[in-house]
């Protein structure tokens, strides 16, 4: 070990040019090529060394992909390569897309005590909320490029055709209790033409027309089996992998406590049948902004509301309640965080 240590401190020395040519004589060829052998070892070491030492101060660990998930009262097994391998996609995904996986759980605890009641109430599985959380990320003024709207992302016509009123002021596809029965009264029918909540879920991204008329061409009974556009195929492992998270979030690396959830904020309803030329004063005669207003009645969609002869209900929060001088206590769902 010290004829070796010695043996790279003179290499060193050589590297660097410190050594006199009458020292590199005294030691002789031999000694020389043996420093010159071990200054290339110690280079080639220290260069693999470099090599593999990590240049990112964090680890990613792929996550653990089960073998099965229950979806709606079903076991549905996870072991064939395409199901296993678009769960594994999905998961991974949501695991490390960090900011806002975080932050869907902390609007659940807002959005889902409204949406479960209507699920419950219209026989719907209770995990077709997780389908609300991949269409809208629960923000129920979202839109997409095509134009579809809300927490269930309904497309104007689609929304019309399911009970929901849009028009220049108003637009009920924003409207989270409205739009859930409206999603609500999809779900039943699509549930009604296959007998199956997966191909219903997997309908809502595709329509029913397209899921109906690819199985019968590609003469397949499931619907996870099916060759679609990469968007259709990646759907339901979507909602798949939503839920695994939200029901155990700590595996996945999200640690929340009950003061980081959004709370729901209770509201008292007004009934309003007559137009209201200027929501700005609406807002203030009953002691909240415009935005307050906004916010928990985004289905207003201007800055007036024209009845058009229909009746509507406006919530008004408790002013009480828009202030956080007390951390959150509410924790709808026990496992989103650490006691």
């Amino acid at each position: 070990m010290d004829k070796m240590k010695i043996l790279h401190g003179t290499a060193a020395f050589l590297a660097a040019g410190v050594l006199c040519p009458a020292v590199l004589l005294l030691a002789g060829y031999r000694d020389s090529a043996i420093d010159s052998a071990s200054a290339t070892a110690t280079t080639t070491a220290t260069a693999a060394e470099e090599e593999d030492r990590p240049v990112v101060r964090s680890f990613t660990v792929s996550p653990e992909t089960p073998p099965s998930v229950r979806f709606c009262g079903k076991e549905i097994e996870l072991v064939r390569y395409n199901m296993r391998e678009g769960m594994d996609r999905e998961l991974s995904s949501f695991t490390y897309y960090h900011s806002t996986t975080m932050l869907l759980i902390k609007r659940a605890n807002r959005y889902f005590p409204v949406i479960e009641p209507v699920l419950k109430a219209n026989g719907i599985p209770d995990d077709f909320k997780y389908l609300a959380v991949v269409e809208s990320h629960l923000d129920p003024t979202a839109t997409s490029p095509a134009r579809a709207a809300g927490l269930w992302q309904f497309l104007e016509s689609t929304g019309r055709n399911y009970g929901l009123r849009v028009t220049a002021t108003v637009d009920e596809r924003r409207n989270v209790t409205k739009s859930t029965e409206a999603a609500c009264r999809y779900l039943r029918e699509a549930y009604g033409k296959y007998g199956d909540w997966t191909a219903v879920a997997s309908s809502y991204n595709a329509g029913m027309g397209r899921i109906s008329g690819q199985m019968e061409k590609q003469q397949e009974t499931s619907v996870l089996n099916l060759h679609l556009v990469e968007e259709s195929a990646r759907y339901p492992y979507r909602i798949f992998a939503v839920k695994q998270i939200f029901e155990n979030p700590g595996k996945y690396g999200f640690i929340l406590k009950a003061e980081n959830l959004y709370r729901p904020i209770a509201c008292s309803e007004v009934e309003v049948s007559e137009d209201i030329a200027d929501l700005a004063a609406f807002a203030r005669g009953y002691g909240i902004t415009y935005h307050d207003l906004k916010y928990f009645n985004p289905w207003l969609k201007d800055s007036k509301l024209v009845t058009g002869g229909g009746k509507y209900t406006v919530r008004i929060p408790d002013k009480r309640e828009l202030f956080y001088h007390a951390a959150n206590t509410y924790v709808h769902d026990g496992r989103w965080v650490v006691r």
